[in-house]
């Protein structure tokens, strides 16, 4: 068995792409700067990184599941093409009020509930102690305290330099 290793978990919209408002196609995809970098650092370092990402836009009929999963591929395509990678995403489809009824409901995936984080812990030997969260809204530093790992809130700029502050701070943090 590997051994537990820290993770990133990274929020997409916002910290990995700019946020435009349900970015469903590779057309509307814009990295956020520094956003491949970023991953390619933890990957250096030996942790596993993922995205932890509400997608509402699937329920309320903006897009479909195979429209982000195309995303998905695209984004996982540009990493690989400077040495970095996702090692998984993780996305909730779920909204209360959503317009497609099988995704009409409350789930606790959706984040500010814990649900993508405690699953990626399940899937992976995460060392919870040492891994923290960077996403941009509120709802997602609720979902990593939920979960047991630090959060950081992104507000725009480069997120590598971000990411390398957010280490250090949390470093400190935890000594």
């Amino acid at each position: 068995m590997t051994s537990p290793r820290p993770a990133l978990f990274l929020d997409r919209d916002g910290v990995l792409n700019l946020d435009k408002g349900y970015v469903s196609r590779v057309e509307e995809f814009e990295w956020v700067d520094g956003a491949k970098d970023c991953v390619k650092a933890f990957n250096d370092r030996g942790w596993w990184v993922f995205v932890v990402t509400n997608q509402s836009g699937i329920a309320r009929g903006y897009y479909t599941e195979d429209d982000m999963q195309t995303l998905h591929a695209h984004m996982a395509e540009e990493l690989a093409a400077v040495g970095a990678k996702i090692d998984h995403f993780y996305f909730s489809p779920f909204h209360e009020d959503g317009e497609i009824e099988r995704y009409r409901k409350d789930s606790f995936d959706r984040k500010p509930k814990p649900g993508m984080l405690l699953s990626a812990m399940g899937d992976f030997p995460v060392n919870r102690e040492m891994s923290f969260l960077i996403g941009d809204k509120q709802t997602d530093l609720d979902a990593a305290h939920a979960a047991g790992v630090g959060g950081f809130l992104f507000k725009g700029g480069n997120v590598h330099k971000f990411a390398e502050w957010a280490l250090a701070s949390f470093n400190e943090g935890s000594r």
